[in-house]
């Protein structure tokens, strides 16, 4: 299900929103509150998004990669 934008109006104290203004920039602050506020009130389906995840093969490739070097690490250790 595609998600629909919705437009929020808020009140900030003016130090927050010109400190907002600075830091990411005016087009952007709207982005910057959601990426902070997402992981509190929406719950992702975990199994949707492995299997999004699984599906980069660049991605399980390098996660293989560093898999492996840990590995050898472990038996460097163990000696």
């Amino acid at each position: 299900m595609a998600s629909m934008a919705r437009k929020l109006t808020i009140t900030l104290d003016e130090a927050v929103y010109w400190g907002l203004h600075r830091r990411v920039g005016e087009s952007r602050i709207g982005k910057f509150l959601e990426s902070l506020a997402r992981p509190l009130v929406v719950r992702e389906d975990l199994g949707a998004a492995y299997q999004e995840m699984a599906r980069d093969e660049e991605r399980e490739t390098e996660a293989g990669d560093w898999v492996e070097s840990l590995v050898g690490d472990i038996v460097d250790e163990a000696r």
